[in-house]
């Protein structure tokens, strides 16, 4: 079986929005090691819904983008080796019947759903989600 690094990496937002900024630094050494491993192979992923809570965010104020929000997403997207997950009824229906989570964060919850129907390794600093990944529900990757 792979390591946790070798499977496609379905970014947390804040993982993205990070890496879309220029701060991979934000992120351990290992963790942007997995991204850059990734980028070149099986490949890094990033959820609609992760482009929902950032238009959301900054349409709130509560994140500062380098340049409007619609110029910041297409070249946020546009990154080499970087796929766009879609919400598909199979993720949407995963979300509701997480095992072992009573997380009320919707897209928290699409996220790992997105993630367990994929088949993918989650990137996330959310230690309420890591601890979930530890508890064998979905594949995490510490950021």
């Amino acid at each position: 079986m792979p390591s946790k690094t070798d499977l496609p990496l379905l970014l947390d937002t804040h993982c993205w929005l990070w890496l879309a900024e220029g701060t991979p630094g934000q992120m351990s050494a290992r963790a942007l090691g997995a991204v850059h491993s990734s980028l070149r192979g099986s490949g890094v992923w990033v959820s609609t819904i992760s482009v929902w809570e950032i238009g959301l965010l900054a349409a709130k104020g509560r994140v500062r983008l380098s340049r409007p929000v619609d110029e910041w997403m297409p070249r946020a997207l546009d990154y080499p080796g970087l796929h766009v997950s879609d919400l598909t009824a199979a993720i949407a229906l995963e979300s509701t019947r997480l095992p072992g989570l009573a997380h009320a964060d919707p897209a928290d919850r699409f996220l790992l759903a997105t993630a367990r129907v994929h088949n993918l390794a989650f990137l996330t600093k959310d230690r309420v989600l890591l601890d979930y990944g530890r508890e064998g529900y979905v594949r995490v990757v510490s950021a």
